[in-house]
């Protein structure tokens, strides 16, 4: 992968990194197996992330992208 090709990746990453600063996924757990009987409950799992990441990661592919233009000029 070149520099241009990481570097537009980076943005695309870090826009959504920016615009979604969170998203939710839900496990099922066991609480009780006796036998036929079972009782099952959802666990929420929040996954949250500071958006200061994602404009890390696209001023990162930014620099990429200068850089790889600079090379090739």
């Amino acid at each position: 992968m070149n520099n241009k090709t990481a570097g537009i990746v980076l943005i695309i990453i870090g826009i959504l990194m920016v615009a979604y600063n969170s998203f939710n996924f839900k496990t099922t757990e066991k609480v009780i197996d006796l036998g036929p009987i079972e009782v099952n409950k959802e666990v929420n799992h929040p996954m949250a992330w500071s958006p200061i990441i994602g404009v890390v990661l696209a001023v990162g592919g930014v620099i990429l992208l200068v850089v790889g233009s600079k090379k090739n000029s």
